[in-house]
């Protein structure tokens, strides 16, 4: 095996590791997840692989406890994205492009702002999502990425309560 072939190899495990791990979380052993993120994070290091830090790190976040946590998570996975080129991520799997990342990314920062009561950083980051949304694509990801900034927009606009009018369904 050639050495470019050996290097896309580990990425693809440590894509696989990162994925078993979100499983676990979805499935409801955040502990166990978190665990195994933060394994994960102590192997590939500060420096490691772009998108392996940004991905882990976006995952990371949401297993915290403390909304100063998420935050730090959050801010480290945008500034792992920031040194992504569009090359990396394709080599992982060509649908991806780093611009597609960032949407999510800044909602995410948008929300860990709000629940800090940073309203301006939110509504900032709230900002930015919405100016790279047109990197989403037309499928369920991107609705319920446009639905949850429609929903921290108007959670913002009112002041954090819930807006006036017929309750929402899930």
């Amino acid at each position: 095996m050639e050495p470019q072939e050996r290097a896309e190899a580990a990425a693809d495990a440590v894509m696989g590791r990162i994925g078993q791990a979100v499983m676990l979380h979805h499935g409801g052993d955040r502990e166990e997840a978190r665990g195994r993120f933060l394994e994960l994070w102590a192997e590939i290091g500060e420096d490691g692989n772009p998108l392996h830090r940004c991905t882990l790190a976006h995952y990371l976040a949401d297993t915290q406890d403390e909304p100063a946590d998420e935050l730090a998570w959050d801010l480290r996975a945008l500034s792992a994205a920031e040194e992504l080129t569009d090359s990396r991520p394709a080599a992982h799997d060509g649908s991806l492009a780093v611009r597609g990342f960032l949407p999510s990314l800044h909602l995410n920062l948008a929300a860990d702002y709000a629940k800090l009561g940073r309203r301006e950083d939110a509504r900032g980051h709230l900002h930015r999502a919405r100016g790279t949304a047109d990197a989403l694509g037309d499928d369920a990801y991107a609705d319920g990425v446009r639905a949850a900034m429609d929903r921290l927009e108007r959670e913002l606009s009112t002041g954090g309560q819930p807006p006036v009018g017929p309750p929402r369904r899930p």
